[in-house]
Formats: structure tokens, sequence, C-alpha cells
């Protein structure tokens, strides 16, 4: 930081000044404000001065300079403190809370923005598509809020006539998942419509038409009211508003700029609208009846206490504060559900701490600021009430609670005086004594109460407070005025009525009977009948002072970060420091006296079990775990290795560090060793889950070996108990039903399975007469040839084989043969026909030996026409049809076809089969590998 900013732009840091004194406190700031340097630290805090221009310190390079860097890295900056509150939130997951404070004009809306802006941008990394719906939303939640909750007074273009109170809620990614709105105080004030008015909602462009919008339209602001109509416009269709919701926003925008204008006119002694057209505008725009606005507006429905009801008339004064009130309601109902509506669709939803982890918040507080004017009157009573309040928490948390923590703790300290503003604050909020009070007493009287009555009746019960005053009080005080003024400078005129708040039920009924549901939703107390009875309601000072109460008790509960905004002079001039302007703006800030606690005192400060915690992995005599006698010696040993015993005080509890560069020191160290440690878990970790799987797997694998063994003996057993007794069945087990095996049993099964047909057949095969085995072995030959190749091949009858055995002069023939070739029997014989290449056919016989193949001639006492030795066939085909074609393939190339003739046959007899089976087998039994032979 003193690199980045050299002696010319002053103290960086209030803290660093040579003498703590208002005269060289106000010289850094303005020399500060003069060097465009417009932020200074206080410790962790920040001081803000209003700019009045636009400055090229917010982009993307800062962001990126100041993401994750310590407070004294950088100069001071709001993104420094920004940071330093997402550090402290995820680091210790700490709920912490940013205070934007000052007075109005100083630039805390501004400000508000660049912290919500910057949170933004250093969050989600990753891009993930919800978390960035987020932080759309809550960003352009900003623009919509101020577009409704803002205005133009004499003091600031953009002055916040509501305070706003976000709670922005984190994962422990530490990427915001949701948030939360509270509004406190919308000020009645309604200046601020829109320059852009559809012809439909009956308006003109020209604000200062309109009551409501006229005293701002006299002056030119810097802003563009276009660019803010269109910006406005598309956050709220971002935020998720329908339509139909739009259109309802602007039409109830229109009704209350044309209910500014409405007049009303005395007539004998009945009062009137002027101009009914407003009224038919006004009934059109709220989707009511024109009858029902003008009887709202005009009379009072009223019930007795018999329970009679009737209708009572106003007077004009009271018809223009009717007007005013329905007005001033219409717009805080508006917003009220705006607000509502940006809540609903920024909570976190199906939050489950175990699933999620833990869910820390940061919270924004943008309020209005101190206000003093000429005149004053109860909006500025309570801003600047709710502003003392804020100052006193400051006061509490920094003042006061530090300098008694320390005294608690024994560490030598010289109390710092300071003003303690809680005797302002009781003044007003104390219970039966204070302002308030007289005012809800005054409220709650019978009779005519004024504003007078009620300031005589402040005179009597707060006349012996020291910081109450009244011209009656103190008659020499000619800045006062008799029965009007009250604590300088606050107008009494109005202080009743605006405290009453009082809005008749006839408006509250007619909203809620508007054919419009979304303003029918504004409005569910319009439901009651006008004879119910209800609790009275809260006064608008009390309602105020509770909200202000809970706010403060959800600030206390959190880790704080001050903004702490100046206004430098009241003409909004970028060059004008107003000295006088702004020591009184530091001196009821307590900002000198924040300067001498944090310079005599520490920035940091832990308990010394959480300190140990965090950084005990950075010393070697602590990690993992100490043998010490108590956490202090172990705390006193880190310290000591780092070589930070003259920058730190101990107390009986915690650890105090005076500068954050040692605890920056700490932190850089431990940052550095987690990745290591992470490595080193991870390492153990995978260790474990590797053993773990390795001891499971193993058990897999036992239980399976079992159970497979199991599966097994189970499956042999059956097969046992199936196939016990098929010795003596008469199908030797064929009938039998094979058990489903096992997975790992499926071969053995199948070779079982193979083994039993084997040990079937050999059974019945047995049992066979040896005169029929050649037969048998031709038919299982002829099977494994044409098994699903051909139909009919003659298995079912007896196969002769030899079929020229008995026929006259073949005997002699096959006699001949024999002697002449030697051959020892007769594979196959029987008449064929002969078909050549020219489709003629001829009668001849086929005798097949074991040496030759003959083709004979019956006609001429079986004349031997060819033979061909056995061993040049083949091969033969045959069709897959009835016929009984034979193709004989010998090596020479020489093919035989013939066709064994059917004519002499019996239908059902087909030789085919017998002719292919007898040679297989003869080739089989007398070649041990056939090599030559092959079927087609």
């Amino acid at each position: 930081m003193e690199d980045a900013e050299g002696l010319e732009f002053g103290k960086s840091d209030f803290v660093l000044l040579d003498e703590v004194n208002i005269e060289q406190f106000m010289e850094n700031l303005k020399l500060r404000f003069e060097k465009a340097r417009i932020y200074t630290f206080i410790g962790e805090g920040v001081v803000s001065v209003n700019p009045y221009k636009q400055m090229d310190i917010y982009g993307k390079e800062e962001i990126n300079a100041y993401r994750g860097r310590e407070l004294y890295e950088n100069p001071p900056h709001l993104y420094a403190v920004a940071d330093a509150a997402y550090k402290a939130m995820k680091r210790r997951a700490k709920d912490t809370c940013i205070v934007v404070s000052g007075e109005s004009g100083a630039g805390k809306t501004e400000a508000s923005k660049y912290i919500m802006q910057y949170i933004a941008a250093i969050t989600n990394p990753s891009q993930r598509a919800e978390v960035e719906s987020v932080k759309n939303v809550l960003l352009k939640s900003n623009c919509v809020l101020e577009a409704f909750g803002n205005a133009k007074t004499n003091r600031n273009d953009n002055s916040s006539r509501f305070g706003k109170y976000m709670d922005i809620n984190f994962n422990f990614n530490g990427d915001p998942t949701g948030g939360h709105i509270n509004n406190y105080l919308l000020e009645k004030l309604l200046r601020g419509g829109s320059d852009d008015m559809l012809k439909s909602l009956h308006l003109h462009n020209d604000p200062a038409n309109y009551v409501y919008t006229r005293d701002g339209a006299v002056a030119t602001t810097s802003n563009n009211d276009r660019y803010s109509h269109n910006a406005v416009l598309s956050a709220l269709n971002v935020i998720g508003f329908s339509e139909e919701e739009i259109h309802s926003i602007y039409r109830i925008l229109g009704t209350i700029l044309i209910l500014g204008n409405l007049q009303f006119e005395t007539d004998r002694e009945s009062v009137l609208v002027v101009g009914m057209g407003d009224v038919s505008h006004i009934a059109e725009l709220t989707s009511t009846e024109p009858d029902n606005v003008t009887k709202s507006l005009l009379y009072r429905t009223v019930a007795t206490g018999g329970g009679e009801v009737i209708e009572k008339g106003h007077s004009e004064k009271e018809a223009c504060f009717g007007r005013d009130a329905f007005t001033k309601a219409l717009y805080e109902r508006l917003f009220g559900w705006i607000v509502g509506r940006i809540n609903a669709v920024i909570e976190v939803k199906d939050y489950n701490p175990v699933l999620h982890g833990k869910n820390t918040v940061i919270g924004v507080l943008d309020i209005y600021g101190f206000e003093i004017f000429d005149n004053n009157s109860f909006e500025q009573f309570c801003i600047n009430y709710c502003n003392e309040k804020l100052q006193q928490l400051f006061i509490q948390l920094i003042l006061c609670q530090e300098q008694d923590e320390y005294r608690r703790e024994g560490i030598i300290w010289q109390h710092i005086d300071y003003f303690n503003n809680q005797i302002i604050v009781d003044l007003v909020e104390q219970p039966h004594k204070g302002i308030i009070s007289v005012l809800d007493e005054a409220c709650l009287s019978v009779g005519k109460v004024t504003d007078t009555v009620c300031l005589e009746s402040m005179d009597v019960k707060l006349g012996q407070h020291p910081h109450y005053t009244s011209r009656k009080l103190t008659p020499s005080d000619k800045t006062m005025e008799f029965h009007r003024d009250f604590l300088t400078c606050f107008l009494t005129y109005g202080f009743l009525d605006k405290n009453k708040d009082p809005l008749f039920q006839d408006f509250k009924r007619l909203m809620f009977n508007s054919s419009n549901p979304v303003m029918k939703e504004m409005w569910p107390d319009g439901q009651l009948s006008i004879t119910e009875v209800t609790k009275r309601p809260l006064t608008a000072a009390t309602l105020f002072k509770n909200s202000i109460v809970a706010l403060v008790e959800k600030l206390s509960c959190k880790e704080p970060y001050y903004v702490r905004c100046i206004k430098p002079n009241d003409i909004k001039s970028p060059a004008l420091f107003d000295d006088a302007r702004c020591q009184h703006q530091v001196a009821y800030l307590g900002l000198l006296e924040n300067v001498r606690v944090r310079r005599a005192g520490f920035a940091c400060r832990q308990a010394y079990t959480r300190f140990l915690q965090r950084y005990k992995m950075t010393c070697e005599n602590t990690w993992p775990n100490h043998l010490m006698g108590t956490d202090r010696e172990a705390v006193e040993a880190i310290v000591t290795q780092h070589g930070f015993q003259d920058d730190v005080a101990y107390g009986h509890t915690m650890l105090f560090v005076r500068t954050p560069k040692s605890l920056f020191t700490l932190e850089q160290e431990r940052a550095a060793l987690v990745p290591v440690l992470v490595l080193f878990l991870q390492k153990v970790w995978r260790g474990a889950l590797a053993r773990m799987r390795c001891r499971r797997m193993r058990a897999i694998f036992a239980i399976m070996g079992c159970y497979k063994r199991y599966k097994v003996k189970v499956h042999f057993w059956e097969v046992e108990r199936r196939f016990a007794s098929v010795c003596s069945m008469a199908d030797y087990g064929k009938s039998v039903e094979w058990p489903t095996p096992p997975a790992a049993l499926t071969q053995f099964h199948s070779i079982t399975q193979k083994l039993h047909r084997r040990w079937r057949a050999r059974q019945i095969v047995k049992n066979i007469p040896p005169s029929d085995m050649g037969e048998i072995r031709a038919k299982v030959a002829a099977l494994g040839a044409l098994n699903g190749e051909r139909k009919d091949w003659g298995c079912g009858r007896s196969w002769e084989r030899d079929y020229l055995a008995n026929v006259s002069h073949s005997h002699s023939t096959a006699m001949y043969l024999r002697n002449k070739d030697e051959y020892n029997q007769v594979i196959f014989s029987g008449f064929c026909r002969k078909m050549n290449r020219f489709n003629k056919s001829s009668d001849r016989a086929l005798l097949i030996t074991d040496k030759h193949i003959y083709k004979l001639d019956p006609k001429k006492q079986f004349k031997v026409l060819k033979r061909l030795p056995l061993e040049v066939i083949t091969g033969l085909s045959v069709t897959a049809g009835v016929d009984q074609m034979v193709a004989l393939h010998t090596s020479s190339q020489d093919d035989v076809l013939l066709y064994i003739q059917r004519g002499e046959l019996c239908p059902d007899q087909d030789r085919i089969g017998e002719l292919v089976g007898t040679l297989i087998d003869h080739f089989t039994r007398s070649v041990a590998t056939v090599r030559g032979c092959r079927v087609r």
C-alpha cells in the first residue's frame, strides 16, 4: 500500500497519523480528497468522501487487484472492505455485515452498489448457471428498489427514502445461494414518477404537470431518465415480474399521480370532486367502479355502537387528508409488495445443512443518512433516530466493547473517552418517558389533541433531560419558535397525523374489491367488515422503532465492517471541501475516537483454541497436536517460531494481534501448507479406501467361491439323484430332464450330457446282433452326412445293400469279377439309369465292391461296361429333393451321373441314404483319415 500511494497523497490509514487530533485528521482528509483519493482506512473500516463525479476505479482490473488480498496490500477502497468481509465469512464460517452510514448525499447508495458488484464478481468462478441467476437477481433488485425507494431532494439527486438491509446467503464454497431484503420506513414523499407514461395511463410526459413530481422536475438532474426507466424495466423482467404485474405497477403509479392532482370544492353543505374525468381515470386504472371511487373520496363509512352503519360526509379538508393518506398507502403497499416479490425469488430454497454445509451470511446495510433541513418533520425525526441507533451500535461494538474486552482480558490499556449517544437514544425510545411514548400517548388520547398540546406534554415530561430543548424551555434561543419547535430543528406540525398514519377503511375495501388480482393481493385487510372490531394498530413511530431494534439485533450478532461516508459540500461540487461541514460529520460519526481506539488497540483478536486450530500446522511443535500444558503455551510457540512476539499481547483467553501484517504472514504460510496437507490426507484416505476395497473384494471373492462350490455340489447331488436308476430304465435315461447347471459348470454339463449319450448308445449297441452292425454303422454314417440336408433318405427301412444278389445272370457276373479282381465284399449293388451330357439315358446296373466300381449292362447279361478303382472316387453329390440322382466324382474328372431307378422301388424306399451310408462306413473303417471323400 505504501508503494502504491506516496506521501503526496497523505496517510492512507488515519491510524498512521503523527498525532491523533481533529486538525491532522481534517488536513489528511482534505488532502486526499483534493488528490482524488476518496477512500481512507481506519483499521478495517474505510472513510469514503463523495467525489460528485465519475471515477475510473471500479473496473475489472481493480476487482482482480483486490480479490483475495489483505487490507494493507492495496490502497484504501470499498473493494478492500468487501473482500475482508467475504474472507472472514469464508475462512471462519462467521456471519459478517457491512454497514454503510453517513448523512444524506454522502454516497451511501453508490457505495453499497459497488460492494454488491464486487461480491458478485469474485464469487462463482465456475459460472454455475443457478448461482449466476441468483447473482443477477440480487444485483437487479438494487435497480428496482432505487427506482421506487429513492427520490430527488434539495440535497441529493438520488436520496434513499427507505432503509435497505440485504442478507446474502452463501454456501460452504462461498457462492451466493439466495438472500433476503428488509426495508425500513418508506418515506411518504411521492417524487419520482416515470417521464415515459403511456397514453393508456392518462398521463402526460411532463412531470411538472403533477403535484407529486413538480418539485423534482424544476431542476435538471444528472441522471438519464429514459435510460434509468429502461434499466428498471429490464431489471423487473430479469427478477421474474410478469407483464401483468409490471403493467399493474404502472397503473398504480398513474393512479397516484392523478390522485395528487385531484381537487375538492364545497357546494353548500356537501363536498364535490373537481373534474370527474380524473375519477373515471382512477377507476379504470385501479379496476374499480367510478361510483365507488367517488364514494371513498367523499364519504367515510362508520359503524355505531349498536351495529348500525352510517355514511359520514367529509369536509373539504378531510377529503384532502383522506386523498393524501390513500396515495401514501398506495405507494407504501406497492413498495412492500415489490420487496416481497423479490424476496420470494432470492430466498434460499431446499436448504439442508447436512447436504449443503453451513449457510453463512454477509449483510449489507444501506440506510438513509442524517438529515438536517431548515424545517424538519416527522420523517427526519425517524431517519435521525435510526442513525443515532446505528451510531450507538458502532459505539457499543467499536468504542465500548473493545475497550471493555481489553480490560477483561488483562491487557494494559489507557481508557479513551468518547461521547456515548445512548442518552440520545433513550430520549427518543425510552418506554413511558421517551419522545415516541409521548407521541403515542397523544395519539391514543380522547378528544382534540393538537401538535401544540403534544409539544407541551413533551416539555413537561422531558424538560429535565439535558439534551431536550424547546423555545418554551430556552426562551433566549431564537432559532426556534414558540409552540412549534423542539430539539432545535424539529417542527411539531403534522407529527401526530403522520404518527397515526390513518387510512380510512373505505379505501382498503375499494382496493380489495378491485378486479385486478395484483392490486387485490396488496390489500388483504380490505376484506374486513365495517362492523368487525379490530385491535388498534401500532403507530408509525412505534412500528419504525420496533423494526430498527430488530435491525440492530441482526447486526450485533455479525462481525461488522464499516464504510463511513462523508459529504464534502452541499452544492455537489467535485472541487469544494467544506471544512466546517466535514468536521461536523467527523465529530458525530465518532471517527476520531475510532482512530484512537484502533491506534492504541489491536487489529485482530482470537480465542486461543480457535487460533491454535487454524494455525497449528505452521509450527512443528503444535502439529498435529501439541503436548504442552495449555493452549496458550501452544499459541506462544507458534508466535515465537514466526517472530511476532513484539506484535502480540496475551489475554486470559484470547490472543491479540496488533497489525494485520502478522496475521497475513500466518495466512500465507497456512495457504502454502494446506495443499500439502490436503495431498497427504488424500493419500492416506485413498490408501484407506483401497485397503477397504481390497478387503471387501477378498470377502466378495471368498463368498463367491463358497457359493460356487455350494452350487456345484448341489448340481452334482441333483444329477446323481435324477440319474441314479437310469441303468434299469428302458430308455437308459433319455426321458430324464437334466437340471440347469450353474454358469461355472456350463462346459462340464455339456461334456457330461455327451458322455451320457455315448454310454446310452453303447448300452443300446451292445444288444444289437453282429449281423446287423454293418447296417447300423451305415445308417449312422448317413445320418451324419445327410441329417438336415435331405428330408427322406430311407432311415426307417431295412437296408439290403446288395440288390442284384438274387437277379439271374448277375450272380455269375459277380463270381467272375470276384475271381478276376479278388474283391472281398459287395458294398452296394442295384439297378440304375445312366445320364450323359446330351441328356440321354439308358438302363444300367451298379456294383460297388471294396476294390472297384462297376457299371453293368443288364440287357447283355450284366456285361461290364466300365470299371473304376474305388480309390479314384473323390466324392459324391446328391440333391436335397426326393429324386434318386447321384454324381460320383473321380480324380480324373470323369464323373459318373446315375439315377437310381425309382420305378422298381416302393414309394417309401429311398436308396440314396443307403448308398451314401455304406460308402462312408467303408471308407471310414478302411482308411484312418478320410482325405479324398467328401459329401456335398
